[in-house]
């Protein structure tokens, strides 16, 4: 059947009465009407709710069919206009939950994808729901599946569906277990509700036609093709083939690819040949000497399965064009007769479809277990099929236990919320794991916009910063994203901006970054003074481009180093150059016009890089303290770190600091303009004296905090938002006085060490709670966000940007910067920094009682003082500096194995407590304990 999108979304508008709990108002109601009654942060669309299982869930209670407040204005192609959605993973599989009821699942090994697309007006309808019937009657969960009500909760790590009709009630979640399998455990509980017995048919579906995040295809949109149609084009350019389980239980399917078509093939070499010749602003010519292995797209994607796990299927086709028929997606054809067994069909009208048969007695009650995912290498389908036969029925409890367990927690007493936001915040951003196997480790993806709709992974920094809140609960995380960075370094010590499909470097311009290096230097350095795993620096990595040869992370880093010291290099005011770019992607694209930018990326100077680079050079030295390095080679790295901080010294403007040097003829950026890249690095690289950093923090707080009530702005409201270059943005938008979480994590770093009750106020204005309060009518932002939201002086406040041929609005969750950065600021707003020698803590944080818990660090206020834990992975003291007389007040009580407990005051062992007295800092002795964040909360210390 052929529809439009328009046209599938109207005709799916079928009567639905109100959601069965908490009460039937809330589905329609207004949100001023009901917001009182719901906790706070809870917004229009649902409210936040605690599961069974004790855990932060979000019960999604809009009707967006027939609620206007539900739609956003988007470009066609992967979500609808309505369409509102939940991300299920565990650390390889991602699902997309949809307010519909469908689900897609994204699969990274070979490049990303959509294993499962939707596409309704080509009968594609993704996957993860099912049909229940009895001949007389049709009962679905996907929405509004024919049925009184229809409720809907995105937990962490699954999707659950209570769908409740006249006769029957069904409960399906959608469940991605806790590990690395690479599969979803689909659970469907059927109740009869009717006074006699029933013959009932439940049918499973899960779509199998591919959606590749094709960057070739992205590319060859620039003239003028629907990127959405060319990637769905290459998809359906697979041809499936089925065949049935051995044991009759479900359906395998395997793809092979039948060559590209020749006009797209000459295409995509008129795309390249036209690069080559034109300069583009943003795209350049495809790398060359990218490794053979490499390519745009996965041309030999993985086999997927379904399986019923508690029972044999009775019944099962892979014609899912039949099963639809003229009656869609909300009253199949096939839904009034068995599956007819058909496994022939190999074209996009493929699906694979499973049927069960039971009888249910008044009353009674059944649960359906199914097993849907792919087999990468390593993996395979009764290995899979045997572990979640026997583990099934409990899986959801299992893996909500391990969920709850795991991570980073934080809470006060005085703002309840908070300990919700971060649990969700942790979730959300273990959940965001996939696997890379052209780099054979996990990654981090920035997601959102960027991977979903472009199609690339990057930039190199992000995943770099998305890691760092896992140094306090699983630094194995972080180790796979080192290495999968140091993997990527080149043999000049660059780092491509970003990487598509299977192991390709991103044809961009933006790959000529100046500071890509300096996040790897960072964030190596934080992990191994954090475990003091010194161990790493020794251990080898083979870099994919150059001459593939082993080299230690020690060199590699010192590779790094070298390429900024020598090969970016400074300008004439001694500040490190821009290049192409720094932090801010746009800033010469869209502030230098076109006969300028020669001469900006040969002479132009970053603010930021060398604020940034007096922070991170020191830090680098002190790690290299740590594990055992002369002083020969640490004092000349402190040198250059000196050299760039006397640089940004200069660039002091009575106010703040000047953002750019644009070369001779534009000048300086940033002196009739506050931009806040710069500001919060200038306080953390040591930068600014004691009057400087008060004008500074009075300053920020004035321009860029107070205007906004969601955190502070990206640039204020000055001449400085006028822009000259070939890509523009509206004022309080994007990189033009937008907010952003990424920038605002180093504020609330640098505020913390000052000002602790702006710095937690800036905490709670980036919350999602804070956004839904604001802005309940905007969707996004309630339980996940884009990485950019529109300035209260923007004409849409507190949403993100749309655009042609995209934008951001396109995609506007699922964003890891939106969950990372509030968790690693928490480690700041305790006063936490890593030395050489142990750590410091300085807490300046306004709350008489607090709960900082990890596996790492344990940092508890209460109102007996302070008290905690610190137990690196290993114990590595080569180089540790003798302790000061003067400030050592205690010793380590106690130390077993490596977990060291402290108590006192001012230095003890490892943890040095910066600016309290011994009054306030009276440490007790916490009983060494496998997990001492549980036996923290069983003792109610």
């Amino acid at each position: 059947m052929s529809v439009s999108r328009r046209e599938f979304l109207a005709t799916s508008a079928l009567a639905a009465a109100a959601t069965r709990f908490p009460r039937a108002a809330h589905a329609q109601s207004p949100a001023g009407g009901s917001s009182a009654k719901k906790v706070y942060g809870s917004g229009y669309f649902g409210e936040w709710i605690e599961d069974e299982f004790g855990l932060p869930a979000f019960r999604y209670t809009c009707d967006q069919i027939n609620d206007p407040k539900a739609k956003t204005e988007v470009n066609p192609g992967i979500l609808s206009s309505t369409e509102h959605i939940h991300q299920v993973g565990n650390d390889r599989i991602v699902a997309i939950a949809s307010n519909y009821g469908h689900v897609r699942v994204r699969q990274d090994e070979g490049a990303p994808k959509f294993l499962n697309d939707y596409v309704p007006e080509q009968g594609q309808f993704a996957g993860g729901f099912g049909y229940l019937t009895d001949g007389r009657f049709v009962l679905s969960t996907f929405y509004p599946g024919n049925a009184k009500s229809f409720d809907r909760v995105f937990g962490v790590g699954y999707f659950r569906k209570s769908v409740l009709g006249d006769k029957c009630g069904i409960d399906q979640v959608i469940l991605a277990p806790s590990g690395d399998d690479p599969a979803l455990v689909s659970q469907v509980t059927i109740t009869n509700r009717a006074s006699e017995s029933l013959q009932l048919r439940w049918i499973e579906y899960w779509g199998c036609q591919l959606y590749e995040f094709s960057f070739r295809s992205f590319m060859e949109g620039f003239s003028g093709k629907d990127m959405h149609q060319l990637r769905r084009d290459f998809g359906a350019r697979f041809q499936h083939n089925f065949r049935k389980v051995g044991d009759g239980s479900g359906l395998l399917e395997t793809k092979e690819f039948l060559g590209r078509e020749p006009a797209e093939e000459q295409q995509f070499k008129g795309m390249v040949a036209y690069l080559e010749k034109t300069p583009n602003p943003f795209l350049r010519v495809p790398d060359k000497d990218a490794p053979k292995q490499a390519d745009f797209d996965d041309l030999n994607p993985p086999p997927t399965f379904l399986v019923s796990l508690d029972a044999p299927a009775d019944a099962m086709t892979t014609n899912g064009n039949n099963f639809f028929g003229v009656g869609g997606v909300n009253n199949p054809t096939g839904g009034a007769h068995a599956l007819n067994g058909d496994l022939s069909k190999t074209g996009p009208e493929s699906a694979l479809l499973l049927e069960r048969k039971f009888e249910l007695k008044p009353g009674e009650s059944r649960t359906l277990t199914f097993l849907y995912g792919y087999l990468p290498s390593g993996f395979d389908l009764d290995s899979l099929a045997t572990k979640y036969r026997s583990s099934a029925q409990t899986a959801l409890k299992d893996s909500s236990g391990q969920w709850k367990k795991k991570g980073l927690h934080f809470s006060t007493e005085s703002e309840p919320w908070v300990e919700r936001e971060v649990t969700w915040n942790h979730y959300y951003l273990r959940s965001g794991l996939t696997y890379d196997n052209f780099f054979h480790q996990h990654i981090l993806s920035q997601a959102s916009i960027y991977q979903y709709v472009m199609g690339f992974q990057g930039a190199a920094r992000d995943p770099l910063q998305h890691a760092l809140p896992f140094l306090f609960s699983d630094p194995d995380i972080v180790k796979e994203v080192l290495r999968y960075t140091l993997k990527e370094v080149r043999p000049d010590g660059s780092i491509p901006y970003g990487m598509v499909g299977h192991g390709m470097p991103m044809p961009t311009t933006s790959d000529n970054s100046s500071d890509m290096p300096m996040w790897l230097l960072w964030a190596a350095s934080e992990y191994v003074l954090a475990t003091r795993d010194a161990g790493f620096l020794d251990s080898e990595i083979v870099p994919v481009y150059g001459s593939q040869s082993r080299e230690p992370v020690r060199g590699l880093l010192s590779r790094c180093y070298r390429h900024l010291t020598d090969d970016v290099k400074t300008g004439q005011h001694g500040l490190m150059r821009m290049l192409q770019d720094d932090w801010n992607d746009a800033l010469v694209n869209a502030w230098v016009s076109t006969a300028d930018a020669k001469e900006v990326v040969e002479k132009g100077e970053s603010v930021l890089n060398s604020a940034m680079a007096a922070y991170v050079f020191d830090y680098y030295a002190l790690m290299l303290i740590h594990a055992g390095n002369d002083g020969r080679l640490t004092s000349q790295i402190r040198v250059k770190a000196e050299e760039h901080r006397k640089a940004v010294q200069d660039q002091w403007t009575d106010k703040w600091f000047r953002r750019a040097w644009l070369g001779p003829t534009l000048g300086w950026l940033g002196e009739k303009g506050m931009w806040i890249e710069p500001q919060p690095w200038a306080v953390i690289g040591r930068a600014c004296n004691e009057e400087q950093t008060r004008i500074l923090v009075q300053t920020i707080d004035h321009e860029l905090r107070r205007p906004s009530k969601i955190g502070a702005v990206q640039l204020n409201t000055s001449p400085d938002q006028v822009q000259r270059g070939v890509w523009h943005s509206d004022a309080g938008t994007q990189v033009n006085g937008g907010v952003w979480p990424s920038l605002n994590q180093t504020l609330i770093w640098a505020l913390a060490g000052i000002d602790g009750a702006m710095a937690w106020d800036e905490w709670k204005k980036n919350s999602f709670a804070r956004h839904a309060d604001i802005y309940p009518e905007v969707w996004y932002g309630t339980w996940s966000g884009p990485d950019v939201l529109n300035a209260a002086s923007s004409k849409r406040p507190g949403e993100t940007t749309g655009g042609k041929p995209f934008g951001w609005t396109d995609f506007p969750v699922l964003n890891m910067h939106t969950h990372a950065c509030p968790l690693y600021s928490l480690s700041k707003l305790i006063g936490l920094a890593f030395t050489e020698s142990g750590l410091v803590l300085s807490p300046k944080l306004p709350l008489p009682t607090f709960r900082f818990e990890s596996p790492l660090l344990g940092f508890i206020k209460s109102a007996r003082g302070y008290e905690g834990w610190y137990s690196p992975a290993t114990s590595n003291n080569r180089g540790q500096q003798k302790q000061d007389p003067r400030t050592h007040c205690g010793q380590c009580d106690r130390t077993q194995g490596h977990r060291r407990s402290w108590h006192v005051a001012a230095l003890v062992g490892f943890a040095r407590l910066a600016g309290l007295s011994e009054t306030h800092a009276s440490f007790r002795l916490l009983r060494q304990c496998r997990n001492r964040s549980q036996h923290s909360r069983d003792a109610g210390a």
